[in-house]
């Protein structure tokens, strides 16, 4: 059933009471972050964004929706794939030998609000990449996900042309329940169509304050989606990425961009698919005691490559094209799939206005130049 909620307070309060640490979006230092939550009362109320090449920016809504927003500085692979983790400690014992503890501590059971149907998709994907590791897996089977139908897409958006939204398909995996704002100009509350997509949602929609959705509701809720399909501020252009990108390796276009790009590596932070890490061994000044640390990293680092004898990729160029041939091209060899899922963030957050979309399509017409 379709069921019209007039208010995210109850649940919050349920998801709560499940024993679920609620994380959503607030407002925070200029930004919409992702944080714990523990009420509706701090979700992002009447707060747009505007967005750009190099550009983000708080704006005031003319009404009080709480998902009018998109491109902020963080994805939720920072909980489920957390930044920094240990992978296990060893400490010697008396007789010279040693144990290995690996951290056995429960995993948060995380309840993400407001996941973009293009951030649905990249949890998907991420599930995939990092599926058999025991700490991303743990994260992952604890997590209920309400996710939100997108029916404002910002200028930096192009999740219709990479296959990842605005709406969440009825056949997405990974969302619990779904939701589709409907706010009206003015002080009024928004309310909310909302469908279980999952056992564990319907449970939870059954425990709150509902009634059915009408059908000119319901239609309401669809036709939103629908516009916002129509609303992309950017898109792919309509080639085989992986094959073009596989033919431009050469292209002279690659150092164009590295006359630009600062290899700061904001991209590979902000994206909610990016998974590449480091991994450092520690001891303490006894020796007696070692512990083994996983962290982000990125392939815009000189480090990331680096081999016995130097590092693969020095200049910027090479970099760059590891990142975006990757992204869009050999990702596909490796996981079936694109790594991109257009949510725009690497638009937005990149310090020197450098466009995914524009950099593809340069490429793409300069490889269809005779």
């Amino acid at each position: 059933m379709t069921a019209l909620l007039q208010s995210l307070e109850p649940l919050v309060a349920t998801l709560r009471a499940e024993g679920y640490t609620v994380v959503g979006p607030r407002e925070r230092d200029g930004a919409i972050v992702l944080d714990v939550i523990d009420s509706a009362a701090q979700l992002p109320s009447g707060w747009g964004v505007q967005t750009g090449p190099g550009v983000y920016r708080l704006r005031r809504r003319g009404d009080r929706a709480v998902f009018g927003h998109s491109a902020g500085p963080q994805a939720w692979k920072r909980f489920l794939h957390p930044p920094r983790e240990r992978l296990w400690s060893a400490d010697r014992r008396p007789d010279g030998s040693f144990t290995v503890t690996e951290p056995d501590d429960p995993p948060p059971r995380y309840a993400f609000l407001g996941v973009r149907a293009c951030d649905l998709r990249a949890i998907a994907i991420q599930d995939r990449v990092l599926g058999a590791s025991a700490g991303y897996a743990a994260r992952r089977r604890a997590a209920f996900i309400v996710a939100v139908n997108c029916t404002e897409p910002s200028p930096t958006c192009f999740c219709v042309s990479a296959g990842a939204g605005p709406g969440v398909a009825a056949g997405d995996a990974g969302a619990d329940l779904v939701l589709t704002e409907l706010a009206e100009p003015g002080d009024a509350e928004p309310g909310y169509v909302v469908d279980a997509h999952s056992p564990a949602g319907g449970r939870v929609l059954a425990r709150l304050p509902q009634t059915p959705a009408p059908p000119d509701v319901v239609a309401a809720a669809r036709a939103a989606v629908a516009a916002a399909t129509d609303h992309m501020g950017r898109s792919l252009p309509e080639v085989d990425l992986r094959a073009m990108l596989a033919a431009s390796l050469d292209s002279p276009h690659w150092a164009d961009v590295a006359a630009r790009c600062l290899t700061c590596a904001n991209c590979t932070l902000v994206c909610p698919t990016c998974f590449c890490t480091s991994v450092t061994d520690t001891t303490d000044l006894t020796g007696d005691h070692a512990e083994r640390w996983q962290a982000w990293a990125s392939c815009f680092e000189v480090e990331f490559s680096y081999l016995h004898g130097g590092s693969v990729r020095t200049s910027a160029s090479s970099r760059y094209r590891q990142w975006l041939t990757h992204k869009l091209g050999t990702w596909h060899d490796q996981f079936g799939q694109s790594g991109c899922v257009g949510c725009g963030r690497c638009i937005a957050w990149c310090p020197a206005g450098i466009d995914l979309t524009a950099e593809v399509r340069a490429l793409a017409s300069a490889g269809a130049e005779p």
